[in-house]
């Protein structure tokens, strides 16, 4: 008599990483001490530095993760930077010499 045949075994499934929920501060630079937290009720995402105490709140929809968050801020804070360094190169009022012009 034959040998009956077996079935294939079914791959197992790989548990997918957990995205981390806590940063590196860009302001004070410690480790993982930047942490985001959601508010799905009220649909709001805060990031809050438990060492220098700067924070971030921004709007969230249900597909927002707490990486969102944190990239969302560090995009908000290069964003104002470039602004604050293109008025620096910006000469002042002072330093621009005035031309009057008088239409009749």
């Amino acid at each position: 008599m034959g040998k009956r045949k077996s079935r294939a075994k079914p791959v197992p499934k790989k548990p997918q990483p957990k995205l981390d929920v806590y940063f590196t501060c860009p302001f004070c630079n410690h480790d993982k001490s930047f942490n985001c937290s959601m508010d799905m009720k009220m649909k709001i995402g805060e990031a809050y530095c438990r060492v220098c105490e700067e924070s971030y709140a921004t709007s969230i929809h249900h597909l927002t993760e707490p990486i969102d968050i944190y990239s969302e801020w560090l995009d908000e804070c290069e964003r104002i930077n470039c602004y604050e360094d293109d008025l620096r190169k910006r000469p002042c009022i002072a330093e621009v010499p005035q031309i009057l012009c008088c239409f009749r």
